[in-house]
């Protein structure tokens, strides 16, 4: 296990890093939401609403990782486009510099990712303004996030299962895997992940939620250097049992290249899929080309020949009359694709994507990690050096 000493330099280095993040002043067209609740987490808040947005419309709960806005991550990813497109409302929850210096929602501090506290319980909040106001359907809300937001998504999913009906956790980590924050470190790397009956139990204990369940979208690079792939693994293991569903997939299929294997629950619906992107590093998965492009590359959002965004929504039932899945069945031994070159984008984007730049790897968003609230011993001394580098609050 690492040492004190090499954990604070990590996260230190992490911080200088979020120094250089992009302009988050210009919210695009974005919305502020400026009054939504007592906002224990002091989050900010950000909607989209399409001028297409009809009665009951669904609702996508948008989560950005470190470094990140939610104006930059919404750019990315392409949200605002399918929003446009398919007629649903966007809702994106913003971090501030004040409660994480690296723009991480803090799902690793205790108060901020349990039920009815911290931010969590500010999302919560949010996801009730818009519903009052915009006459939102509350069987049809959604939430994904990348790296850290994935973290965050894992943490919504498990302390509110009642609200949202499915999920999407892209190079995220499973809820409650991490102890301690050189635990997290280790997670991250697939060290020590607990067994799939312990995740399971630490959703089942946050809360007193007996079902339905909401459905699971994985999507993870097999290229990821700063979230072991493994992770996807561990996600997908934790909430398969909630669905009744078998350890191993129903059916591994191919779409835009690339696996994805399929778990129904007991009357055959698809209830959790899991995309590997073979060679990718740590990011949102896009295809930014040709007519049905949606997003635009950049750090941590990689263009891959597949949109995330796009087949989210597919998994969701948000799209109109669209078909996206051009899938082609396949023995799932041979369900793979050639390892996808590491993508330059524009100097305007940054140069190199993130996957492109060893530094980025090191100094990765998702190295802040969920540890439990350790008051003494050696995990007090931890907690008091990173407070002091200025890395907790």
């Amino acid at each position: 296990m690492r040492n004190l000493s090499d954990t604070v330099a990590r996260l230190t280095a992490m911080r200088g890093a979020a120094l250089e993040a992009i302009d988050t002043s210009n919210a695009g067209p974005l919305s502020e939401l400026r009054h939504f609740g007592s906002n224990p987490g002091m989050l900010k808040a950000f909607t989209y609403v399409p001028k297409s947005l009809g009665q009951h419309a669904p609702l996508v709960v948008v989560l950005h990782g470190c470094t990140q806005s939610a104006a930059g991550y919404d750019v990315g990813a392409g949200w605002s486009e399918m929003a446009d497109l398919h007629g649903f409302a966007l809702l994106f929850p913003e971090q501030q510099r004040q409660n994480n210096p690296n723009l991480c929602f803090n799902w690793f501090a205790p108060e901020d990712s349990r039920r009815g506290s911290g931010e969590v319980l500010s999302i919560r909040q949010m996801i009730a303004a818009v519903v009052d106001t915009h006459d939102i359907d509350p069987s049809r809300i959604f939430v994904t996030g990348l790296s850290a937001g994935g973290a965050m998504t894992s943490v919504m999913l498990a302390t509110y299962p009642d609200v949202f009906a499915g999920g999407a956790v892209i190079a995220g980590l499973p809820y409650g895997c991490a102890t301690s924050i050189p635990q997290a470190f280790d997670r991250m790397r697939g060290h020590g992940m607990p067994r799939e009956a312990s995740l399971s139990t630490m959703v089942r204990d946050a809360t007193d939620h007996t079902g339905p369940w909401p459905t699971l979208s994985v999507w993870h690079g097999t290229g990821d250097a700063t979230v072991n792939p493994v992770n996807a693994t561990s996600i997908v293991g934790q909430w398969r049992a909630f669905h009744g569903a078998n350890v191993d997939p129903d059916r591994t299929e191919a779409v835009d290249g690339y696996p994805r294997r399929v778990w129904c629950d007991q009357e055959g619906q698809e209830v959790i899929e899991e995309y590997s992107i073979t060679g990718m590093g740590h990011g949102t998965p896009l295809d930014t080309s040709g007519d049905d492009g949606c997003g635009r590359a950049g750090p941590y959002m990689l263009e891959a020949g597949i949109s995330s965004t796009r087949h989210v929504c597919r998994f969701w039932g948000l799209l109109r009359d669209e078909t996206v899945a051009r899938v082609a069945r396949v023995d799932p031994t041979v369900a793979d694709r050639q390892v996808v070159p590491l993508q330059r984008v524009s100097k305007g984007d940054g140069g190199f994507s993130a996957a492109d730049d060893p530094q980025q790897r090191k100094t990765s968003p998702a190295d802040q990690t969920s540890p439990a609230n350790q008051t003494s011993g050696v995990s007090r001394v931890i907690e008091d050096a990173l407070r002091a580098a200025g890395l907790m609050r």
